[in-house]
């Protein structure tokens, strides 16, 4: 079983997002395979709890925009901004603040899982970056 091709297109949407706000790290994982309850992971990190609360915000907003007015079923730890967790149903997305990811290591519980491709745009200071190494 994969994920469906809807959840995957949905993941990618939050994960433009967040990358529109700056958030780092983004990683997403199906996980259909060993969960029953949802399809797929999306685990992004921002380095504050103001930029923590606008990623989710942002995800939110672009995903009831451009995916049908999909809508969160639950929110958790909007009040401490250091994790939050949003759950669509047939996939969930973990907006977490640096030092909580670095701390929980979400990512290594689904590292056995096939990654999923998010397609997001090389960041031009990544490529700057590079070639002033070579």
């Amino acid at each position: 079983m994969t994920a469906l091709e809807s959840s995957i297109s949905a993941i990618r949407i939050a994960a433009a997002a967040a990358d529109r706000l700056k958030a780092t790290n983004e990683q997403a994982f199906d996980v259909s395979d060993l969960l029953g309850i949802t399809d797929a992971m999306l685990v992004v990190s921002a380095s504050n709890e103001r930029q923590v609360l606008g990623v989710a915000e942002e995800i939110e907003k672009d995903l009831y925009l451009k995916d049908n007015k999909r809508k969160a079923l639950s929110r958790e730890g909007l009040e401490l901004a250091q994790w939050i967790l949003l759950d669509f149903g047939d996939f969930v997305v973990h907006v977490m603040h640096e030092e909580a990811r670095a701390f929980y290591r979400l990512e290594r519980l689904w590292n056995d899982c096939p990654a999923i491709d998010l397609q997001l745009p090389e960041h031009a200071s990544e490529t700057e970056d590079s070639s002033k190494t070579e």
